[in-house]
């Protein structure tokens, strides 16, 4: 506890005083008198004066402030100080003051990745993990366990290099070196256009459906075919092939290719069976041993069974599918009359239509059944304790534990000042475009007030950020301080954004906003402000 509170208190602390020193330097090099330089809000922990200026760090730590001299209408000054008021200034002068607070907080960031980015990195290599069915890359022959060595003529070292290199390239064939068992081959893939759509830009890259992270040798079985008949089943887990142990798709595509059409295959598989202890049921894996023939093809095909990717694994409880009859164990066939290839595919369909009704077909034990269905709401809490009510149809894919395979594999790539500036200078941007885009979802609906949170919520990250390491902790202080920058300018009373915005007003219309208005403004920002904060902490509270 006293660990998690030191993690939130620096965390706060760093990005408070952050903010409140992009005020106090531009407002003395303005030569504007500071009275006091605050970390924390209430009564005064310690501190010291030092020149003109008081510093201190105060009891609750939730923000901080800058105190100017004549930075409020009424107050009056000495008249030998009268021009070092905050409010005598130029508008110019006034605009950069405020100005500073937040674009310190959108600053320092680039600081913090710069240090996060420097140095010898361990990054995900282009060795392919797992191949989509439905897509370019399945369909151009590439299989798990290939490794990228160029794209279009261009080498790539990692797996953001590859996914980098197909920026532009879509929807025309792209040559793609690999490397398999040690030989190099080129192969044409023709990747699909994606666009990912930001407030700041529109990147547009071709999709060819590849992953780094490696799938487990599970299998789907057909009722009726080969590998049913010689006693596998859906959700079988190869754990070895010949005696050979296969730890993931790419050693079972490796071993059974080893194998002549025909020749016997001598699998010991995992299969996971039902038990029951007393009132507590579950499934825990009892090992099989299955021998059946080498069939034509590769990966699962050899085994005569599929990929498992289309039989549903989970059916949610109160659900749609559940309703409509779905089991675990069933096989997603089509929907609308289009056949199906994989999970993601379904759920992209699924996106698009939300509550319009669709005709899906599927395979289960009493056959083939089509029927038309509909997403309906469905219940569900998040691991932070957020509810919501999405459209959902109910069924999921086979998930499998990190635990349960060999790690992804890594390169290690070492970055010196100049490309970890640049990394940082171009990921801080890109933060900044998704902070707006939720800013503007929870203007418009499309994202729920649920997810805003307070000083708890901030806590339970500090803690969990710290228990990943260095980095995680580093990266939650910079994108925290973001989101800090980019809410204060936005033009509420109160907030920096407001204070800008009438500085701006001033020095177009040459004439300040009534004392009155800005009074007005300023309680119904605070009274915003208040609700904010009241939500934050009820959901908090709520979680």
């Amino acid at each position: 506890m006293l660990q998690n509170l030191g993690f939130f208190i620096l965390l706060l602390g760093v990005l408070v005083t952050v903010h409140e020193l992009g005020h106090f330097l531009v407002a003395k090099a303005c030569g504007v008198k500071v009275l006091k330089f605050s970390i924390g809000f209430g009564p005064k922990i310690i501190g010291f004066t030092k020149g003109e200026t008081e510093y201190q760090v105060a009891l609750l730590p939730l923000g901080g402030y800058v105190k100017m001299a004549g930075d409020l209408p009424h107050e009056e000054l000495p008249p030998e100080e009268a021009a070092r008021g905050f409010l005598a200034q130029p508008p110019w002068k006034r605009g950069l003051i405020v100005l500073a607070g937040p674009a310190f907080n959108l600053v320092f960031p680039i600081f913090v990745y710069f240090f996060v980015f420097l140095g010898p990195q361990e990054t995900l290599s282009t060795r392919v993990g797992m191949v989509s069915p439905d897509m370019a890359a399945a369909a151009a022959g590439m299989r798990p366990g290939d490794r990228i060595l160029k794209v279009d003529g261009e080498p790539v070292r990692t797996f953001d290099d590859m996914r980098d290199a197909f920026v532009g390239r879509f929807e025309r064939p792209v040559p793609i070196t690999l490397e398999r068992d040690g030989q190099e081959r080129v192969v044409q893939v023709t990747p699909e256009r994606s666009s990912e759509v930001s407030p700041v830009d529109t990147v547009e890259r071709g999709m060819i459906g590849v992953s780094p992270y490696p799938q487990p040798p599970v299998v789907g079985v057909l009722a009726g075919s080969a590998a049913a008949n010689a006693g596998l089943k859906s959700f079988d887990r190869v754990l070895s092939v010949n005696g050979v142990h296969v730890q993931d798709e790419a050693a079972l595509y490796r071993e059974v290719a080893k194998v002549a059409e025909g020749t016997p295959l001598a699998l010991i598989v995992a299969r996971l069976q039902p038990v029951a202890v007393g009132a507590v049921s579950g499934r825990v894996p009892e090992v099989k041993q299955v021998t059946l023939p080498r069939q034509a093809g590769e990966g699962p095909s050899a085994l005569g069974a599929e990929a498992v990717d289309l039989y549903v694994a989970t059916v949610a409880s109160g659900s749609v599918a559940e309703a409509a009859g779905i089991q675990p164990g069933d096989r997603i066939v089509a929907i609308n009359g289009t056949p199906l290839k994989s999970f993601n595919k379904l759920a992209t369909v699924l996106n698009g239509l939300q509550a319009q009704p669709f005709t899906l077909t599927w395979r289960g034990e009493k056959g083939e059944r089509t029927e038309k269905l509909a997403q309906a709401p469905l219940k569900t809490r998040d691991d932070y304790g957020q509810t919501s009510a999405p459209l959902v149809f109910g069924v999921r894919p086979w998930s499998y534990s990190s635990a349960d395979l060999p790690p992804v594999e890594k390169v290690t790539i070492d970055l010196g000042p100049a490309a970890a500036f640049k990394e940082a200078a171009l990921i801080v941007p890109k933060i900044v475009g998704q902070m707006v885009q939720v800013l503007g979802g929870l203007v418009v609906g499309k994202v729920s007030p649920s997810t805003i949170g307070g000083p708890i919520m901030m806590y339970q990250l500090a803690a969990k950020s710290a228990e990943q390491g260095m980095d995680s902790f580093l990266n939650l202080m910079a994108i925290i301080s973001i989101n800090l920058g980019v809410m204060n300018l936005l033009p509420i009373p109160v907030l920096d954004g407001f204070h800008l915005l009438s500085a701006a007003w001033e020095g177009i219309r040459r004439r300040p906003i009534p004392v009155r208005v800005r009074e007005v403004a300023n309680m119904v920002g605070l009274a915003l402000l208040i609700l904010l904060m009241l939500l934050a902490v009820t959901n908090d509270v709520t979680r």
